[in-house]
């Protein structure tokens, strides 16, 4: 389900496994630094231990920079180190709802993919109350499945561009001659021959070739289609990333402060930085964690970004969740897989 960035915590002991583990658990559950005496109570009866020993093995975690303190506080938090152990030793994934998961595939059955995509976002902001990242995927992987070049006048047409992950594109062209119904129905399925089932992509760098036997050359219509290539198959603006639950964020501690919010707004407004992460580590079937420094992005250094691909057609695109590292990891991991492996069975 889940895949692990590095393997750490090999040095530990297997008290220290436990009490680095107990510390992130109740971090995550209380937003606050965790000092040994309240470390001590949840430890009973797993390893009952003084508060004295209980704050060595802090120390010596401290040391190995598992955890660390805040200048106000005596009690401990995680670094990004610690995080790294605790996801990485996760074994009980909490199951995603069935009910919520019908409710995620009743509201992706929608035939329009800039809707479904749309509402998956919404569905996730929703369900984990972290910020939700869908990117569509690239217009250029995905196939053509049909295009149809409609007379829309004596001198105005409508292409229409049918692809595998069921995106519709359309644009019109206007001519200066009077459309021959006859040559409009020849190119138009001559065309189809040449370019069904190829990636856009493909037929960008092959176009000419592909369509290099057609007996005439010199046919205004087939001119026209060859001198507006870029305008057809070109994603000039596309919309590349849907964000969701910008709100959700606000009501969590870390974020309380004028320069935390901020910090949001930066996000938003940067989505070349996310993008290029979901890039990066887009891989179909994995669930991947990326916490704080591992972004290798000062604006993200307060985050964690769970991210799956998923597949529409023959294109693959990703999903994700952004929220403080004082994440809930075994649910958040389930619920990408789960909305992941929904969207890809749309």
């Amino acid at each position: 389900m889940y895949e692990s960035m590095n393997r750490i915590g090999k040095e530990l002991t297997e008290r220290e496994r436990e009490i680095l583990m107990q510390i992130v658990r109740l971090y995550i559950l209380k937003a606050s630094p965790i000092g040994s005496r309240t470390l001590s109570k949840y430890l009973e009866g797993v390893l009952n231990l003084s508060p004295a020993t209980i704050r060595n093995v802090m120390a010596d975690l401290e040391e190995l920079e598992y955890i660390t303190h805040p200048h106000t506080s005596a009690g401990r938090i995680p670094t990004d180190k610690g995080y790294r152990f605790y996801v990485d030793s996760i074994n009980d994934y909490i199951q995603v709802n069935e009910t919520e998961i019908n409710k995620v595939r009743e509201n992706l059955s929608s035939a329009d993919t800039s809707n479904i995509l749309r509402d998956t976002s919404k569905i996730l902001g929703m369900l984990s109350n972290y910020l939700s990242i869908v990117k569509i995927p690239k217009i250029v992987d995905c196939k053509v499945v049909k295009l149809d070049i409609i007379k829309l006048s004596s001198n105005r047409l409508l292409i229409v561009l049918a692809l595998d992950s069921n995106i519709v594109r359309t644009i019109s062209l206007e001519v200066d001659y009077e459309i021959d119904d006859k040559h409009l129905f020849q190119i138009n399925q001559y065309i189809n021959e040449k370019i069904s089932n190829k990636t856009i992509k493909f037929i960008k760098e092959n176009f000419h070739n592909l369509l290099s036997d057609y007996p005439s050359k010199n046919i205004p219509l087939l001119r026209l289609f060859t001198e507006s290539l870029d305008d057809i198959f070109t994603t000039k603006n596309e919309e590349q990333l849907l964000v969701a639950g910008t709100q959700n964020l606000l009501q969590y501690p870390e974020f309380e402060s004028k320069e935390r919010i901020k910090s949001i707004i930066e996000l938003i407004e940067n989505q070349d930085i996310v993008i290029h992460l979901l890039d990066e580590y887009e891989e179909p079937g994995n669930v991947k964690v990326l916490i704080g420094s591992e972004m290798n992005d000062s604006i993200l250094d307060e985050y964690a970004l769970v991210l799956s691909s998923y597949k529409l057609g023959s294109s693959y695109g990703s999903i994700g969740l952004i929220g403080p590292k004082r994440m809930n990891y075994p649910k958040i991991i389930s619920l990408v897989k789960a909305v992941s492996a929904a969207l890809s069975s749309t």
